[in-house]
């Protein structure tokens, strides 16, 4: 495995090939700190679920809180790409990072803490997601980053998983205390930033930039113009579409999946542990996904077997519910997580450079997770008006469809099919 050059220049003007090779420490440091970083991105958004049951919180707070993880995301997106050109990305994964810890700790402080610390936490979480395609692409060999991303959703499905099956047993233990089963989130938030701070002393500071060569900073400028002028190409609005209706049937699948089952006949138990088996699914597929298409310069079939993998799962829903929930969750999750994942691939594949990665992501993720927090609202309107579970699920198909048709371009860019 590859460690990192120091040289922020040539890592924002050259092509995606690999940093330098160096020693088995460095790269040991590099991915266990990615791995901890990774563990933790989604840790605090998986406490309110097992929790909210038995913790005494209000439907009106459980709807809030459910709807500032996307909308938070969607909205700070785009500060990515200025704490990226000030600081770096080693530089900015830390600051997000502390961030992130400092809302982990106001989460604990009564309701009023909830809701702030969440949209604390959402704010860095914005950051660190527009910047782990970007870290991949420059801080791991070309061959590395399917596996890499692979890791990278994983690990967020992992840490999210543990912690959440935690919840309900530290309440018991803690008196029933809810603010202490939110302190849980602080540990691995903890971990994420010792994790990636050995990473700040290969880093290119705004210093060391302001040293480069006249012609390497018109250069430099000249990719800021390109990044910056991203939505006037149709590469950056197929991102949009994939990531933003991958998104928005992930969440909506993640919030109303047990309450579908249910109404179906499976028992509440049953419909909880296919909740369980949807995340399993999600991480088989956030996984596997990622590391299939990176070997390719054509993602175009990935895209179309993650989407035809999710029609499957949603017919099942429609036609035999009850009869085999197990299957349909874990098609379900495989196929919606690797969506998820995918698109991190895509951004580095796509991307001309580093400064345009960046930009993809953080456009994809603004424009997605703005989407997606339309998801379980809609889902439940429909739901609601209709008296049944058929239009939502026939709408999610549906959904699928225009996504095939907007999304194929992600998976093919000829000015960026190079690689």
């Amino acid at each position: 495995m590859s460690v990192p050059a120091p040289s922020r220049t040539a890592r924002s003007s050259s092509p995606a090939q690999g940093p330098p090779s160096g020693g088995t420490s460095s790269a040991v440091v590099l991915v266990t700190g990615f791995v901890l970083l990774s563990l933790n991105t989604r840790v605090a958004f998986g406490q309110l679920g097992p929790l909210a049951p038995v913790a005494g919180f209000g439907t009106g707070a459980v709807t809030l809180l459910g709807l500032l993880p996307p909308l938070c995301m969607g909205a700070f997106a785009p500060l990515a790409s200025l704490v990226r050109r000030r600081f770096g990305e080693e530089r900015g994964l830390f600051a997000a990072s502390a961030v992130l810890l400092a809302g982990a700790v106001v989460r604990m402080l009564g309701l009023p803490g909830l809701f702030v610390g969440t949209v604390i936490v959402s704010m860095a979480t914005a950051v660190v997601n527009v910047l782990i395609p970007v870290f991949v692409r420059s801080r791991f060999a070309h061959r590395r980053v399917g596996v890499m991303m692979g890791v990278y959703a994983l690990s967020m499905g992992a840490g999210s998983a543990l912690i959440a099956a935690l919840m309900v047993p530290v309440w018991q233990a803690s008196g029933h205390s809810w603010e202490t089963a939110m302190g849980l989130a602080v540990i691995p938030a903890a971990l994420a930033a010792i994790g990636v701070a050995p990473q700040l002393r290969g880093s290119a500071g705004p210093a060391q930039k302001t040293q480069q060569p006249t012609e390497a900073r018109r250069a430099e400028a000249g990719e800021r113009g390109r990044a910056g002028g991203v939505l006037r190409t149709p590469l950056a609005w197929s991102l949009v579409a994939f990531f933003g209706f991958q998104t928005l049937l992930f969440y909506t699948t993640l919030a109303w999946l047990p309450a579908i089952l249910v109404d179906a006949g499976v028992s509440g138990a049953t419909a909880g542990s296919m909740q369980s088996l949807f995340i399993v699914g999600v991480a088989v597929g956030g996984f596997t996904v990622p590391v299939l298409a990176a070997a390719r310069g054509d993602q175009r079939p990935h895209i179309v077997a993650v989407i035809l993998i999710c029609a499957a799962g949603y017919t099942g829903l429609l036609t035999a519910p009850a009869s085999a929930p197990a299957v349909w969750a874990l098609v379900l999750g495989a196929g919606l997580g690797g969506g998820q994942a995918l698109a991190g691939v895509l951004y580095v594949k796509r991307g001309k450079d580093h400064d345009h990665v960046a930009a993809l992501s953080a456009v994809a993720q603004t424009g997605g997770y703005l989407l997606a927090a339309t998801g379980p609202a809609t889902a439940s309107l429909l739901h609601t008006v209709t008296g049944a579970w058929t239009v939502p699920l026939v709408t999610a198909v549906a959904v699928l469809a225009l996504s095939l048709l907007a999304s194929l371009h992600a998976g093919h860019d000829r000015q960026t099919a190079t690689r």
